[in-house]
Parts: C-alpha cells; sequence; structure tokens
C-alpha cells in the first residue's frame, strides 16, 4: 500500500474524538432547512405549497429511494449517505412508477407508488432490517455539516436573487416580462402531467424526442404534493434540485476519497465558486453562468443530481482494492444502481450518459495497459451505458441529433477569427489567448488536479482515475462537437461533476501535508475568505461591459487583462514568500497550499457578480426577455380550469415577433399556463425544425391555414373538421394579434371575455 493511501486510510479510520451532542449534530439541518424554506416564503411561495413539497420529498423519495440504497450498498457508511443517496435513488425509481400511472391512466394515484417499496420492507422479513439502521462507520463531522449547509443557503441566497426575485409565479400586470425558456418548460411538465405519451405541446400530436425526464419529476411533485404546477416550475423544482445536488457532491467526495472535507470542498467549487469573468454584467463567451444554465433549462441540475448519485457505484465498480477507506458496495448491488440511474440519467441531459461512457473507456484502457488484464466490472458499466445510450437515441431522441455534428474546436475558434490585417505572427498568440481564457473561465475550479498528479507521481488510484477521465470527457466532446446555439457546452459542466471532486482531492492532499494546526486553519480560511471579498469588490467598482466588438477576440481581453494582473501579483507573492519565510518559520512549507488556495478563490467574484448583475437587470439578465401579459395568462389558466386534459386547444398567437414578414415561432404561453396541448401555438423548439431555427417556416400549411381560419373565416364545416378531426374543443382569441371574425359568436360559444382576450367552446 503507498504511502498516500495509507493517510487514507488514516483519515477515514482513525479514532475521533468525542461525537457531538445530538442538539450539536442536528443544527446544521435544521438551520439549513430553515434558511432554505424561509427564502421561498419571501419569494412569493406559500408555506402550506413548501409543506407539501417537503411531504412529497420525504415520503415519495426519501422513503422508499433510502430503503432500496440500503437494500443495495451492503454495508453502512454514514446516515447522511443513505438519506442523500437514497433520495437520488427515489428520484430514479419515480420515472418507472409515473410511466406505469401514464400509461395505465392512474396519474392521479401517484401517490401511492411509493408502497410499492413501503410494503415489502415491512412484510419481509430480510427486508425489515433496512427501517433502522445503528452500525454506520462514521458520523458525519459538524464542522463538515455547517460547511455543506453554508453552501446550501449560499446558493439558494443566489438563485434568489436571479431566479425567484425576478420571475413571479403569475404574471402581475400586462408589462410582466420572462425569460423566454421559462414558458417551454411549464408546458413540458403540463405534457407530463396529463399525456402520454409526450408530445410538443405547442403542436398537437407532434412527437417529442427530447430529454424530458425532468419534467416527468416536476409533474410528479404537482400530482403527489397537490402543488400547482407554476410554483413547482417558478419555485420550488430548481432550488430543491440544487440543494440536493450540493449534499450529493459533498457526499460522493467524502465517499471516494474517505475525507469528510474532500466532499465539502467539491461541493464549494461546483457551488459556490463561479466561472472567472471580468466584465459586467457578467459576460458569458463560453457557455451560459452558472444560475442560468440550471434555472432557464433545469434539465441540467436534474442530469446533475442523477449524475452526481451513479458516480458513485461506478466508482464501486471502477476501484475494487479491498484496502478502500470506505466500506465497499458489494458488485452486484453496485451494478443495479448503476444501471437504475444510468438510464434514468439517460433522458435528463443529451450530455450524461456519453461523458459516463467516455471516462468509463478510458480507465478500462488504462487499466488495461497498466495490469495486463481486462477490467471486468468496469466493462460491464461500459455496456449498461451503451445499452442507456442506445435506449436513448432509439426510444427516446429517435436519432433526432438537434443539429449535433463533428466540428473540432468550433466552441474556441470564432474567437481567433483572423481580420485581414492582423499580422501573420500575432496569430499564434491569439490562437494561445483564446486557450487560455477557455481555460481560466472554465476549468480554474479544477486547478487541484495539478498537485494531485505530481503528489500520486502519476500513479492514480482507479477512483481517482475515472473521475480524472470524466472531467477530460467533459470538455473533450465541447471541444470536438459543434451545435447550433452552444450546446455542445453542457457536455463541459456535466464534466463539472466528476471535475470538482477530484480537484477538491487534490486540496485536501496539498491541505495535508501541510499541517496545519487549528489556529492555522483559522487563518487560511479567514485569508480565503477575505481575497474573494476583495476580488469581488475590485470587480464591483472597476469591471465594466465587454469592449465594443471590432475583432472576435475583443470579448476576450478584459478577462486576459484581469488573469494577467493577478498573475503578477502572484508572481510577486511568490517572489516575497522566500523572505518572508526567514521572518515567519511558520510560512515554511506552506507556499503550494497559499498558492493553490488562492488560485481556486479567483472564481469566487462569478456568482456574486451575477448576482449583482440581475439586481440591477429585469428576469435575472435574461437575454430572452419577453412579454408575459398578464391578461393572457388569465385567459390560459381560466381553459386550464374549464378544460378537460384530453381537450385540444386552437390560438390565433403563433409568433414571438414578426420580422420583415418572417415569424419567430417561439411563443409558448397556452401551453404552458392552461396545461393543454395546442393544435399550432409556436413550432420553433420542434424536434423537426430545432436545428434550423425559430424562423422556420411550418411544416403542415394546410393545418396552419385551417387553424387560423377559424378565427378570421370561420364556417360550420371548418370547425366541425377541427373538433372531430384534430380534437379542437376550445378557441383562444388575442385581439391584439387579431380580433376574431363576428361569425365565430353564432358558431361557438362565447364562455369568456376579458377584452383583449377571448375564449370559446366549440359545439
Amino acid at each position: 500500500m503507498s504511502a498516500l493511501t495509507r493517510a487514507d486510510a488514516t483519515a477515514a479510520s482513525a479514532p475521533g474524538r468525542t461525537p457531538p451532542s445530538a442538539p450539536r449534530r442536528w443544527l446544521p439541518l435544521v438551520a439549513g432547512v430553515g434558511y432554505f424554506a424561509a427564502v421561498l416564503v419571501a419569494a412569493g411561495t406559500s408555506p402550506l405549497d413548501v409543506a407539501r413539497y417537503a411531504g412529497y420529498v420525504l415520503l415519495a423519495l426519501l422513503l422508499p429511494g433510502t430503503l432500496v440504497y440500503r437494500a443495495l450498498r451492503g454495508r453502512p457508511h454514514t446516515l447522511v449517505e443513505d438519506v442523500v443517496l437514497g433520495t437520488a435513488v427515489g428520484l430514479a425509481l419515480e420515472l418507472p412508477a409515473w410511466t406505469l400511472a401514464a400509461l395505465l391512466d392512474l396519474r392521479d394515484w401517484l401517490w401511492l407508488w411509493p408502497l410499492a417499496v413501503v410494503v415489502p420492507f415491512a412484510a419481509v422479513p430480510r427486508l425489515r432490517r433496512h427501517w433502522l439502521v445503528r452500525d454506520y462507520a462514521r458520523t458525519a463531522p459538524v464542522g463538515w455539516s455547517w460547511s455543506v449547509a453554508g453552501a446550501v443557503a449560499f446558493f439558494t441566497t443566489y438563485l434568489s436573487y436571479t431566479f425567484l426575485e425576478r420571475n413571479p409565479v403569475l404574471p402581475t400586470s400586462e408589462g410582466t416580462r420572462q425569460y423566454l425558456d421559462l414558458a417551454y418548460q411549464l408546458s413540458l411538465a403540463g405534457e407530463a402531467k396529463h399525456q402520454f405519451p409526450i408530445h410538443v405541446p405547442q403542436v398537437a400530436g407532434e412527437p417529442l424526442y427530447y430529454h424530458w425526464f425532468g419534467y416527468v419529476h416536476m409533474a410528479a411533485i404537482s400530482l403527489i404534493g397537490h402543488v400547482d404546477l407554476t410554483v413547482v416550475a417558478l419555485r420550488l423544482a430548481v432550488p430543491g434540485l440544487c440543494a440536493g445536488a450540493i449534499l450529493l457532491t459533498a457526499v460522493l467526495g467524502w465517499r471516494v476519497s474517505g475525507r469528510p472535507y474532500v466532499g465539502a470542498g467539491a461541493a464549494a467549487l461546483f457551488f459556490v465558486i463561479g466561472e472567472t469573468n471580468y466584465t459586467h454584467p457578467v459576460s458569458m463567451p463560453f457557455g451560459t453562468q452558472a444560475s442560468f444554465v440550471i434555472w432557464h433549462g433545469m434539465s441540467m441540475i436534474y442530469s446533475w443530481v442523477l449524475l452526481i448519485a451513479l458516480i458513485v457505484p461506478l466508482v464501486e465498480l471502477v476501484d475494487r482494492r479491498p484496502d478502500r477507506p470506505v466500506p465497499p458496495m458489494g458488485l452486484p448491488g453496485a451494478f443495479v444502481l448503476a444501471t437504475l440511474l444510468m438510464f434514468a440519467s439517460s433522458g435528463a441531459k443529451a450530455s450524461s450518459v456519453p461523458v459516463v461512457a467516455a471516462a468509463l473507456a478510458l480507465t478500462a484502457l488504462v487499466l488495461l495497459v497498466a495490469r495486463r488484464r481486462i477490467p471486468w466490472p468496469v466493462v460491464g458499466a461500459g455496456l449498461v451505458a451503451g445499452a442507456a445510450q442506445l435506449f436513448a437515441t432509439v426510444v427516446l431522441f429517435r436519432f433526432q441529433a438537434y443539429g449535433v455534428e463533428t466540428g473540432w474546436l468550433s466552441g474556441l475558434e470564432p474567437y481567433w477569427a483572423r481580420p485581414a490585417d492582423r499580422p501573420d505572427w500575432v496569430q499564434p498568440l491569439v490562437v494561445l489567448g483564446v486557450v487560455a481564457a477557455f481555460l481560466i473561465n472554465m476549468q480554474l475550479r479544477v486547478a487541484g488536479v495539478v498537485p494531485l498528479l505530481r503528489l500520486r507521481r502519476g500513479r492514480l488510484d482507479p477512483s481517482q482515475l475515472f473521475l480524472l477521465a470524466g472531467a477530460v470527457a467533459g470538455p473533450g466532446f465541447y471541444l470536438v462537437l459543434a451545435q447550433p446555439g452552444g450546446g455542445n457546452q453542457y457536455f463541459t459542466r456535466t464534466g463539472f461533476a466528476f471535475a470538482v471532486v477530484i480537484s477538491a482531492w487534490g486540496y485536501a492532499l496539498v491541505f495535508e501535508r501541510a499541517r496545519l494546526d487549528a489556529r492555522e486553519k483559522a487563518w487560511l480560511g479567514g485569508l480565503a475568505l477575505a481575497l474573494g471579498v476583495v476580488l469581488t469588490m475590485i470587480q464591483i467598482r472597476y469591471a465594466g461591459p465587454s469592449p465594443q466588438v471590432v475583432t472576435a477576440f475583443d470579448p476576450l481581453v478584459p478577462l486576459l487583462r484581469w488573469s494577467a494582473g493577478l498573475l503578477a501579483v502572484g508572481l510577486l507573492a511568490a517572489a516575497l514568500w522566500r523572505p518572508a519565510r526567514r521572518a515567519v518559520p511558520a510560512l515554511a512549507g506552506r507556499g503550494g497550499l497559499a498558492a493553490l488556495t488562492a488560485v481556486l478563490v479567483v472564481g469566487a467574484p462569478g456568482l456574486v457578480m451575477d448576482m449583482y448583475k440581475s439586481v440591477q437587470s429585469p428576469n435575472g439578465g435574461a437575454y430572452a426577455n419577453v412579454p408575459m401579459p398578464r391578461s393572457r395568462i388569465e385567459a390560459a389558466r381560466w381553459t386550464r380550469d374549464h378544460s378537460s386534459p384530453r381537450d385540444v386547444v386552437a390560438t390565433n398567437v403563433h409568433c414571438l415577433q414578426v420580422i420583415r414578414g418572417w415569424c419567430d415561432a417561439r411563443s409558448f404561453w397556452l401551453s404552458a399556463y392552461s396545461e393543454r396541448r395546442v393544435l399550432v401555438e409556436g413550432w420553433g423548439f420542434a424536434p423537426r425544425v430545432a436545428a434550423q431555427g425559430s424562423y422556420t417556416p411550418f411544416w403542415d400549411q394546410d393545418l396552419l391555414r385551417r387553424n387560423d381560419a377559424a378565427f378570421t373565416e370561420p364556417t360550420a364545416d371548418g370547425l366541425r373538421e377541427l373538433r372531430d378531426r384534430d380534437g379542437v374543443r376550445w378557441l383562444v382569441v388575442d385581439r391584439t394579434i387579431g380580433a376574431e371574425s363576428p361569425e365565430l359568436r353564432t358558431l361557438a360559444t362565447l364562455r369568456y371575455d376579458a377584452g383583449r382576450m377571448a375564449v370559446y367552446e366549440l359545439p
């Protein structure tokens, strides 16, 4: 056993101090949950809805998932691990439960699905022992608990500033604006709540080939918790998933390394340290800012929850060493957990399984070369990943690629596009600058990998190798694939789930070598906090907007200048460190720790600057900030309340805007807030045209003509055809788009009239 491996085992098994009292152990949980709930209530969420959501999490996720996880995981490690990973397992089990309820049209009975787990675990003697477990190997350190609770509190505050406070649950006036994708997400959740199979809600009958599992989760919250879907989408689901991801990251880091604070550090790197930038408002050169990518498309955070949980059993399959510092899982249990979470991940986000599969393939190759024998558990996990990807490609996506294609360096190449007057000798420097900007902006929090590789002398444990492979695979896919709209960025963010853990592990090794006493640890933490505050204050005071673009490289210049200035300060500090060691002997052997701490803290202003931007701009600074008039939403919700989920609605609104006669077909409000399929609303996100852009004409012009004629030139035969052939029962008119024909009042029943909006029922 290597010296560092022995240190790992010692860190996990050394006798601890006297365990803290129960109140001290549970206080971080109470404080964290209390703060989380208070933020939701302050954002206008009903306390009753918060309580219902808590009941859903406890009874429909945590309870069944924890029982199943305990039955599969083998020897227990910690209570927090059982509960947190169990909740993720419950999230995965929710998918087949919903599928069965939807197939049988028993969605109103979905709240009973946990009984499928609870009853066997109560009735079968061998399973009853999983209700109460006493022989845990470890108790969560109080410092770890407070660190994780602090990360949850920070990120919940961040979401409050950037998302919750910027987006009312329902529009409050005719001038309310909302980020474009929020209505689309809400429409998919409504589709999952009422329909099966899942179709594009804006074009009734058009199949949806997409990663839609996250919207099943939102639908399940509404169905089981009896919470209005708008509250789920705009208040509960995203903060809850973020809190879960933070807890899972902390548990993952602890379990794979045997060090609790690797988990706490990984959670901080993931959800406290942001992208490194130096503009205000925050620019997004290589992908959207952290919070924005989470709430503008909740599939990312939903996929992270499942992916982080998936890494746990995969590490168990990759690393079968008997001397690991954490009780190992048995192979059968690890395979079952990996399979369940892998297939759940396949429909959570299209980027998840490819990154996992690449990480497993690279790990298997290195282990094969190093050990000269086939690592069969890794190969087995790879086959599971291949099966999950095949399932997603064939069943969920139906080979729809959404424009993804090979495009080497497509995310970087535009920035080094060469203007005619740029000298030859400058172009290589520009290319290097673009690469440096990408690494600084998106990958600086991964800096802990460097000392880990140095201290391990390249001889990584299988678990470390797998995490490193995942950290490389994510940005690797970003660099070799292209997708319209920059969708390849999600591969980089998928890699974050691996990268933050291996980076925090490297930091822990450097931290342990420094051998700080309690007082020195406090000094280090205080100085790191002070550095983060100073860097943030500098950016608030001096950072300005992105420069006027003359060349494609110009948006990166502020970041590179800021980085060059920090590098100069760092080099000066390094030069002064040697004489300082003579004056302060305690600094000896701590220079590497100080430097690594400073590098990791450089990204600290990112999320704070994002909050600062959000306070000063509407809707969190979202770029596609579109009108969401109160009158439209009231008409849509009236339609929801007075119609059957099987009814189809028709409308005269299709375009977000019309530019030079071209329709921007991204209108989603009616399907979102009515929770009904619309015959033809906005088709811009339909799979068959998504890669071509939202100005693509509708593919069925005859259907569009018949839809519009119902409002402008209605006839009894035309309305009858819409009702009998297309299932249309309701017509929703926005008179600012075009007043309906007077003939419509004689052919259909006017059921709702609010001036701007009207709703007719077909006979």
